[in-house]
């Protein structure tokens, strides 16, 4: 009976059943959609000038090439590789006497790697098919990067997004409902502290925790992991700021919406957790379907971590953060009002 009653209980919290079930299941969904039934995606290739090796496959080789790769033409090699160190590319090939020159990103380690295991086996098997002679072709690849940049430098910009994200968003929503519930927010609204100065407060607190991230972060890897940054690293301190902002505000959404604290911080984990994993906060974007890769472009946390990755590791200018900057704050600006029109001084 006592069992009966547990359960009984269980079923009439709506919030146990749902983080107990329906939660879970949501990322059974989430991960289903990004690995289930997926096949290989091409990799997008540039083709630099005349490429004799191509021209020169057998027939039915060529036609697994194309199946294989995603080829484009340019005559500017530089700019070729500009598109491949920024991501918009996965290899730019060009010809230099008898040898193929891929020129490849490490951003995503195991795509570097089936791209260059590929085009070797598309070498080997053009050689084979030339029989009578000695190897005609033979690869090269030269990584895009400079080539003493880890590991550690593609996953910081990330997984520094995915913890400002939570940290802003659940301080926000938490600070907010409980001043509420507490009655505190009355107190302080009668109070003769101007309003501005309580956000102001508010909004110096969650920044400086994020900026502190920014150090902790960037400090320990540098000293423990070989972490160097390139490029205009600095212009990821603005950006930094204005996507605390963001998240923010969708922890003041939350707050605003729910009637507990606990309720509040869930739904802004609700919110923010999934988003990291559209996001690429732990993995690469290319291993998801191409419909999801576009779902990522309306998530704030994706120009978050796009923003930081060209300025922290793909040695894009400073400029580059403007346009993620932009996003952010207009996204800031919707969610901030949307919150303020839902916000209720009491709890019904």
């Amino acid at each position: 009976m006592l069992s009966l009653a547990i359960i009984r209980g269980f079923v009439r919290d709506r919030a146990s059943v749902f983080f107990a079930i329906v939660f879970p299941l949501m990322f059974l969904v989430l991960f289903g959609g990004l690995l289930g039934n997926q096949t290989q995606s091409k990799v997008d290739m540039i083709q630099v000038g005349d490429v004799s090796f191509i021209d020169q496959m057998p027939k039915d080789a060529r036609a697994a090439f194309e199946q294989t790769f995603e080829i484009t033409r340019s005559d500017d090699l530089a700019d070729a590789i500009a598109q491949v160190k920024k991501g918009d590319a996965d290899v730019a090939v060009e010809m230099q006497g008898d040898t193929l020159l891929a020129h490849y990103t490490q951003t995503d380690q195991v795509k570097a790697a089936v791209t260059q295991g590929v085009l070797q086996a598309f070498v080997d098997g053009t050689n084979v098919a030339l029989s009578g002679k000695p190897p005609t072709y033979r690869l090269d690849a030269v990584q895009v990067e400079d080539d003493s940049l880890k590991t550690i430098q593609y996953v910081t910009p990330g997984l520094l997004g995915w913890a400002v994200a939570m940290s802003a968003s659940f301080g926000a929503a938490a600070t907010l409902n409980g001043w509420r519930n507490s009655k505190l927010l009355r107190r302080l609204q009668l109070s003769p502290v101007p309003t501005g100065t309580l956000v102001g407060a508010r909004v110096a607190v969650t920044v400086g925790i994020a900026l502190t991230q920014l150090a902790i972060f960037l400090g320990l890897g540098a000293a423990f992991f070989g972490l160097r940054l390139t490029g205009a690293w600095m212009a990821s301190i603005p950006l930094l700021v204005v996507g605390t902002l963001c998240f923010m505000a969708i922890g003041l959404l939350s707050g605003a919406v729910a009637k507990t604290t606990e309720g509040a911080v869930n739904m802004a984990n609700f919110i923010v957790l999934p988003m990291s994993f559209l996001s690429g906060s732990f993995f690469p974007l290319d291993v998801t379907p191409q419909w999801l890769q576009n779902l990522a472009h309306v998530l704030p946390l994706f120009w978050l971590n796009n923003g930081m990755l060209d300025v922290m590791v793909r040695g894009e200018p400073a400029t580059a953060v403007l346009l993620p900057m932009a996003v952010l704050a207009a996204f800031a600006v919707v969610v901030t009002a949307l919150a303020a029109k839902l916000f209720r001084w009491e709890t019904t």
